[in-house]
């Protein structure tokens, strides 16, 4: 059986689990050219109020609109193995936080038929739900914390937890009665970055069924020197011998085409928005060196794939890494 009989995803072909690129025709054609069939897409800004969050929502279905023959809205595994096999890009609305829910978390029914399937509860900071992971880090989730996880739970949602506390990550974990995944943490054993995962995070996600996702934005995989794709590969053998290699997935995090030098310099130069995660970088961290090298395009994604195939991996694993442990991930929690 043919691996696209299999799955209806063509061979070498990737999902990627988080994504935030720009929205263009070009861009939607580059992600193509990389084997990318199928992305959590970062739908709204995180830390917005629900009519920001809603604008975002109806520019993205514009935007779709207009390009029906090269992306679809999905919100289903079916649904992705479809787009996938008509060579269109599939995306998922996520979003890093659930701010916009401050006021009523059963706003969670309207985005679930809105087409929203992946959702964190909280980005970096605070909000009502718990705290990030650059806020207090022995925060706890909050009760209408859990009343998010029970209710992303009833509707099936995604939860992910990748900018969550650590504490706060623990009490989702134990709460949720379905799989939760880290969209893109790396392995805080391999770079010591604050929104990086403490290997106990990574377990108790697989415990739950679910994945932790790899990325390749470059200060969660190297402090002091720009990293390669040998540290990718790197962090992707730490969660395998950590988790199994059932439970690793991989998650871009590549803003191409997002950001002007005078927007990344105002967000992470000299007095960076976040000091606590590129303030300890060296000096290599700049505007030209913004990318890993070999990834600094959606277009090269596969070159991870290879990059994984040198490390030792066979075919199989690298589909279970670079596609598969999400697509079981998202079809046992939203049932379709």
């Amino acid at each position: 059986m043919s691996d696209k009989n299999k799955n209806g995803f063509g061979p070498g072909t990737i999902v990627d689990g988080l994504y935030c690129a720009t929205l263009t025709r070009e861009q939607f054609e580059k992600t193509l050219a990389g084997g990318v069939r199928a992305v959590n897409l970062t739908a709204t800004a995180p830390n917005t109020d629900l009519a920001a969050c809603m604008s975002a929502l109806a520019s993205l279905c514009a935007i779709v609109e207009e390009n029906v023959d090269r992306a679809r809205i999905v919100t289903s595994a079916r649904e992705m193995r479809e787009a996938a096999r008509d060579n269109v890009l599939g995306i998922i609305i996520g979003t890093q936080d659930a701010t916009f829910l401050d006021h009523d978390v059963t706003l969670l029914h309207i985005m679930k038929r809105l087409g929203m399937r992946i959702i964190q509860p909280v980005y970096n900071e605070e909000n009502r739900f718990g705290h990030g992971a650059l806020a207090d880090r022995e925060g706890r989730l909050t009760g209408a914390g859990h009343q998010w996880v029970e209710l992303m739970n009833s509707l099936r949602l995604q939860i992910d937890l990748s900018h969550c506390g650590y504490v706060t990550a623990r009490d989702v974990l134990a709460a949720s009665r379905r799989p939760v995944i880290f969209s893109h943490s790396n392995a805080r054993a391999l770079c010591e970055s604050p929104r990086n995962i403490p290997d106990d995070l990574a377990r108790k996600a697989a415990e739950t069924g679910g994945t932790v996702g790899v990325t390749l934005w470059p200060p969660l995989l190297g402090i002091e020197k720009r990293p390669t794709l040998d540290d990718f590969c790197d962090h992707v053998e730490h969660y395998v011998n950590l988790v199994g290699i059932d439970h690793v997935a991989f998650g871009s995090d590549l803003s191409e085409g997002t950001k002007t030098e005078e927007k990344w310099l105002s967000l992470y130069g000299p007095k960076p928005i976040w000091p606590e995660v590129t303030g300890m970088l060296g000096d290599w961290y700049t505007y030209e060196n913004r990318a890993t090298p070999g990834f600094e395009s959606m277009a090269e994604a596969g070159n991870l794939r290879d990059a994984l195939t040198r490390r030792g991996y066979g075919e199989d694993a690298v589909d279970k890494i670079m596609r598969d442990n999400l697509l079981r991930v998202y079809e046992e929690v939203w049932g379709e």
